[in-house]
């Protein structure tokens, strides 16, 4: 992390990190460019939307109506048909008609529910059981009912035994499957999900995965259907695209990419997490808005982490805590662009809302702005004093400095309109909690992901690594451990996502996908630092490369 190697007199001799350039620089990001932007993809695209809404309202088989729901979900299309699903739903779930013997059945239409808020009781898979609890030996064969359960059992909330049990029992028989099953179709499936299940996935990375399968398996897919998800993936790429060319801009003008080189550089893979949490094309404000925060962040978190000084550090977060440019005279040169960058993007949100909406929420986000600061200022002179955090110790500091409570509060301003009065009150007042899991998981997640490569550079702030010190455990062990953490807090997420909350619904679910990124961007290492291959591979699926028609 850090080493103070000052003389007596001004030469600071500092630690590199020695992070990669990025992949994506101006002049690349500037030339990307699509020919679905055209009008004629767009009237194409306009004109399946409307057979497709007639198919939705001509399906009247019930089963038929959930896996057309599933369907369009997975391929990343109910925010056009929001309105004709939910009355689906709504209508299934008053008049109890989905309940059956179907094991598949049931599990789907138990994850739809609880994926869009309807309450619904892990009961309904006791007939699946015998008296002694067990699944029925039938249930073993039934490997599209035993996936639809295993999908199922992710939405699971604290004590429902009968969904932990199914997670489980699903999961074990799942793998034997893929490990004896020639059916290569079904077996991409199984292991897609046992990768990571359907609920913890990105959305948009999981719309392109199944447009694919679709597209090179004996997937049954109307054809309508299937042409429809491609040029509607196209054409909200080619938007992408331009907003990504937007920040970029912005990004050049401020020079902190070529001032501040020995940073990490990271505007692509800012703009994609944020692309994840919300892909709609109405959000596009939100979205280049949070890119620069983003990128703005990821050097701060190098500043403290590899370039400052403790003394320099402490003037740095004293000068944030009094939102007072003058108390960075003393700064080096990157440490003064970086507090600017920060002080003029808040002010740029505050003005735009306060204009917009009449609220002053600078005394808010600087609160926030502090409390991150403080956290990392924190870490740093636990590594200068040699002082060795409990886990728990390091948690309560953890999920704060990784920054999900600054980008989440300043997300519910550049999205919520109107701004409630209510909302900004809970803010003031404390963290929520679909925030504050979301970060534990963020954290968790990130430890996991980063553990292997702080243990190279020396830097063991790491839950991993302090659960180990205390427990006397394996490596391997403890990442186990924070597993099962990870585990627990997706249950909270869960039993959270639908409570009584002055947030918008689009804010709370842009939290949970935060979560689903997090798992997706550090599953095999630090891929928000490493720029690996794989991690390229989702840039280009998601942002770069069309889906071919």
């Amino acid at each position: 992390m850090l080493e103070n190697n000052t003389s007596q007199d001004t030469t600071v001799v500092r630690r590199s990190a020695n992070f990669k350039p990025t992949l994506w620089n101006y002049d690349y990001i500037q030339s990307l460019s699509s020919k679905y932007k055209e009008q004629v993809y767009v009237e194409r695209r306009d004109m399946l939307k409307e057979k497709v809404k007639t198919m939705i309202e001509t399906t009247k088989n019930l089963l038929r109506q959930l896996e057309l729901v599933d369907v369009l979900q997975r391929l990343g299309l109910f925010y056009h048909f929001k309105d004709e699903l939910k009355i689906i739903l709504d209508n299934m779930h008053k008049n109890n008609t989905w309940k059956n013997n179907n094991l598949y059945a049931t599990g789907l239409a138990f994850r739809l529910f609880r994926q869009y808020g309807y309450d619904v009781s892990p009961e309904v898979f006791t007939s699946f059981r015998d008296e002694m609890g067990n699944f029925k030996v039938i249930v073993e064969d039934d490997i599209e009912g035993m996936l639809s359960l295993y999908e199922a059992s992710y939405l699971l909330v604290k004590d429902e035994i009968i969904l932990d049990v199914s997670k489980n029992f699903t999961s074990k028989h799942l793998k034997r499957f893929v490990n004896k099953n020639k059916d290569k179709d079904i077996s991409l499936l199984v292991e897609h999900a046992l990768e990571f299940a359907l609920h913890w996935r990105p959305p948009r990375l999981e719309a392109r995965w199944f447009i694919n399968l679709c597209c090179k398996r004996n997937y049954d897919m109307n054809p309508i259907l299937l042409e429809f998800a491609k040029l509607d993936f196209n054409i909200l790429q080619a938007t992408h695209q331009e907003e990504l060319k937007h920040a970029s801009r912005w990004w050049n003008r401020t020079g902190l990419p070529k001032k501040l080189s020995f940073l990490r550089d990271r505007l692509m893979e800012s703009y994609i997490w944020n692309l994840e949490l919300v892909a709609e094309p109405q959000f596009g404000h939100y979205r280049r808005h949070s890119a620069k925060l983003y990128v703005v962040m990821t050097m701060v978190d190098d500043l403290y982490d590899s370039y400052g000084t403790l003394e320099e550090l402490e003037l740095f977060t004293d000068s944030i805590k009094r939102w007072d440019t003058s108390l960075i005279d003393n700064l080096p040169d990157p440490m003064k662009m970086l507090f600017l960058a920060i002080h003029n993007y808040v002010n740029e949100v505050a003005y735009e809302v306060l204009r917009d909406q009449g609220f002053n929420i600078i005394p808010c986000l600087k609160k926030y702005w502090e409390q991150y600061c403080q956290s990392y200022l924190v870490e740093a002179k636990w590594l200068y004093n040699g002082y060795r955090p409990s886990l728990q110790e390091y948690l309560d500091n953890g999920w704060i400095s990784i920054g999900v409570l600054v980008t989440q509060v300043h997300a519910y301003f550049t999205i919520a309109n109107p701004i409630k009065k209510e909302a900004l009150d809970c803010l003031e007042e404390g963290c929520p909690n679909i925030i504050h899991w979301t970060a534990v998981i963020v954290r968790l997640a990130d430890d996991l992901g980063t553990f292997s490569r702080d243990i190279e550079t020396r830097d063991p702030n790491s839950s991993v690594q302090y659960y180990m010190n205390e427990k006397g455990t394996s490596k391997e062990e403890a990442r186990n451990y924070i597993r099962c953490l990870i585990d627990k807090t997706w249950k909270k997420i869960n039993g959270d996502r639908f409570s009584s909350s002055p947030f918008p619904q689009v804010f709370v679910e842009m939290c949970v996908n935060f979560s689903r990124m997090a798992l997706l961007i550090y599953q095999h290492g630090d891929g928000y630092t490493s720029q690996a291959d794989d991690v390229k591979d989702i840039m280009s699926a998601i942002l770069i490369e069309p889906i071919p028609l």
